[in-house]
């Protein structure tokens, strides 16, 4: 008998579904490449996407923070790099989102500590879209200092909440309410996030889930709230990145994206079957793994 994960993931449900669809265009695209040659590299992005989705949307940061150092180490541009991250992201991070937002709606929006689910996803994510269209408009640029900055700040970030854990003694109170000043604090984040994900293809989704958290927030709430902030932050950007002047690298996307769908789907999975303090630990080293290779 197949182990329960497996399970659900084999029931007839929009998830299995779009497992099945990348499925088979996967198994077409990359036997295409066997035939010609060139099936190491389509494998190689495959693999690239799942593993890339399967940690952006276990820890509720972007897949960026996978596909970036990749890319450059294959020689892409910088406009490239982020343009085919975002593209990527459209099939992972959606994927992921509708998956988050199912197993809220199913199994959680009568829970009361999940009861902010809707305000922080709408609040944070206009936010983000607003923040990232911002930085297009104005043209704020990137910033000489900004990746070594933004390592930093994850680097002080994942070992903040690796000391929480294992260091801090104080128990923390649970929220499950928003008040003004998370308002706010959504907004602040989203805004800045959303510039910053323009910049680098990841950073609002990071913000919001250590926020989420650090304020006693459900850990599985803080990472469905921060997939599905991504998503919208992702394809609000759409415009951008997903037209046919795009600097995307279309070879990877084509075999990275559908894979990506599948790893979107998984992570939620294996989310659920994590104990609280392992994922945060989880978090808390990937988040450190971030910042440390960024």
């Amino acid at each position: 008998m197949l182990p329960p994960p497996i399970q659900r993931l084999c029931k007839p449900n929009i998830q299995s579904f779009f497992i099945l669809c990348a499925l088979i265009w996967l198994a077409y695209a990359n036997g295409l490449q066997a035939a010609n040659g060139g099936f190491f590299q389509s494998l190689l992005s495959s693999v690239l996407g799942v593993v890339g989705a399967v940690f952006a949307n276990l820890s509720g940061a972007g897949g960026g923070v996978v596909f970036i150092p990749v890319f450059a180490e294959l020689g892409l541009t910088e406009s490239q790099s982020v343009a085919t991250s975002f593209a990527i992201q459209s099939f992972g991070m959606t994927a992921g989102a509708i998956t988050w937002s199912l197993y809220y709606w199913r199994e959680h929006r009568l829970n009361p500590k999940w009861q902010s689910f809707i305000y922080i996803v709408v609040i944070t994510g206009g936010a983000s879209a607003a923040g990232l269209w911002i930085e297009q408009l104005w043209s704020l640029g990137v910033p000489q200092s900004l990746g070594h900055s933004f390592s930093w700040f994850s680097i002080l970030l994942g070992l903040s909440l690796l000391a929480q854990i294992y260091l801090l003694k104080a128990k923390i109170s649970i929220h499950n309410q928003l008040k003004p000043l998370d308002v706010v604090a959504l907004i602040v984040i989203g805004l800045v996030g959303g510039v910053i994900t323009a910049w680098l293809s990841v950073g609002v989704g990071e913000l919001l889930v250590l926020f989420l958290i650090f304020r006693g927030f459900c850990v599985t709430l803080a990472i469905s709230c921060a997939v599905v902030v991504t998503a919208i932050t992702v394809w609000s950007a759409a415009p951008i990145h997903l037209n046919s002047s795009s600097d995307a690298v279309w070879e990877i996307v084509m075999y990275a994206g559908p894979a990506a769908i599948i790893g979107g789907i998984v992570a939620k999975t294996i989310a659920t079957y994590i104990h609280t303090k392992t994922l945060k630990t989880v978090l808390g080293l990937w988040i450190l793994i971030m910042g440390l290779i960024g």
